[in-house]
């Protein structure tokens, strides 16, 4: 999947769109994808100056966001209908920085699923080695139910 399809089925947007291509899906089960890292990044202007480090936040909020694509993929839901939310991060280990030049590849598998309910595992690396990895808890909901007398919705990853 290139850039626009991602777009097409997440709501995030730059600078918050962490996914820059799919490069293996399997439905139900495990999906692969990639974030390039770039001294571009706005995080970078104060994390840290001089000492540029991807924060570990984001590095989950990278492996959230390809666990909702895992999800929407798998049971074909309309983006325009459904929204992924993120309920929590169990175990989650940050084990090398990752800076800018890095080519974060993202590995996500399904560990149980069950109804709105989706619980997966994510692994990044840079090169082959481990820099991060956490357990991810999401639901899928529909889009309407999770808007406010405003009448404006909020999403999140």
């Amino acid at each position: 999947m290139d850039i626009q399809e991602i777009q097409q089925l997440l709501p995030h947007r730059y600078p918050f769109l962490l996914v820059d291509r799919v490069v293996e899906i399997v439905p139900g089960q495990k999906i692969t994808a990639y974030k390039n890292v770039t001294m571009n990044e706005p995080f970078f202007n104060g994390h840290f100056p001089g000492h540029p480090v991807m924060p570990g936040v984001l590095i989950l909020e990278a492996m959230a966001q390809v666990s909702a694509i895992l999800a929407y993929k798998t049971e074909q839901m309309d983006p325009t209908q459904k929204v992924s939310y993120l309920m929590g991060v169990d175990g989650a280990r940050f084990r090398k920085p990752v800076v800018p030049g890095d080519r974060l590849l993202l590995t996500v598998e399904v560990v149980r699923h069950k109804g709105a309910i989706w619980k997966t595992k994510g692994t990044a690396t840079v090169d082959g080695v481990r820099v991060a990895e956490g357990e991810f808890m999401a639901t899928v909901v529909d889009k309407d139910k999770n808007k406010d007398p405003g009448g404006s919705a909020t999403e999140a990853s």
